[in-house]
């Protein structure tokens, strides 16, 4: 008998699937007792093809919920409806109507988070740009950006092309690649970053993680950076690798900001 895979859900794999591709937020992770939470907000990967929120969503608010914290797991458009900027509409979007429904789901907004994996890492990375993200919504500032074996590059010699051509399309010039890359957009006002990979990731390079880190040093941000030994890409929690812990690492980053 297949051993089961503990980092996959794999009856949220079978809704990921058959999900009709549009703008929508799962709340099933909202800890609902009457007390206020902290809470995550959360962007699979899926290389704007798909959400895999069977592997980067649903385990990760099972998580966070085990911590005592609400999740929100946010579906954007990908495929043909990815062109940029939709996806980050999209984000922009969940991240007004959650702070507007703080009340109704008794969360803590004022040191938010926003977890994004892979693509949804490129995702997450552009909403703390000024020019793509919180500020150019007007929207408060992330407490913290927790960054998974992230997509942080769009130059064809080290992204992952899949996200690079449904998101700025197979034409795009050297010029739009570097203007929609993340780490070439970190500034002074870039939320404190939690990232990580693994020096095995045979999908999206590892370069993308390293250059991220060498920009959040250059522009003094509070970060930390961890970079696994023998993981590959697409693990989620880990469990059963050398990253397993690395949701525990996060939250304890987030919390003593």
């Amino acid at each position: 008998m297949k051993k089961k895979n503990p980092n996959i859900d794999s009856k949220q794999s079978l809704k990921d699937i058959y999900r009709r591709n549009r703008y929508a937020i799962d709340d099933r992770f909202v800890i609902r007792d009457g007390k206020k939470h902290r809470c995550a907000i959360i962007c699979p990967g899926g290389g704007y093809s798909c959400v895999c929120s069977f592997v980067e969503g649903v385990p990760f608010a099972r998580a966070l919920n085990d911590m005592g914290i609400s999740a929100l797991i946010v579906y954007y458009r990908v495929r043909g409806k990815a062109k940029f900027p939709n996806p980050q509409d999209d984000l922009a979007r969940a991240v007004k109507e959650i702070h507007e429904k703080s009340e109704e789901y008794h969360l803590d907004m004022t040191n938010y988070s926003v977890w994004g994996a892979s693509a949804g890492g490129h995702l997450v990375g552009t909403f703390g740009t000024g020019e793509m993200g919180y500020s150019h919504y007007r929207l408060p500032k992330p407490g913290a950006l927790i960054l998974t074996y992230p997509v942080t590059s769009l130059e064809k010699e080290i992204t992952h092309m899949g996200t690079r051509d449904n998101l700025i399309g197979k034409e795009a010039s050297r010029e739009v690649e570097l203007k929609r890359s993340v780490y070439t957009n970190v500034d002074a006002n870039y939320p404190p970053t939690f990232i990580w990979c693994g020096d095995a990731d045979d999908t999206v390079p590892m370069e993308n993680t390293l250059r991220m880190r060498k920009a959040l040093e250059e522009m003094h941000i509070k970060h930390k950076c961890r970079i696994f030994p023998g993981v590959d890409h697409g693990v989620g929690l880990g469990i059963g690798t050398a990253a397993e812990g690395w949701i525990k690492e996060a939250i304890e980053f987030w919390e003593l900001l």
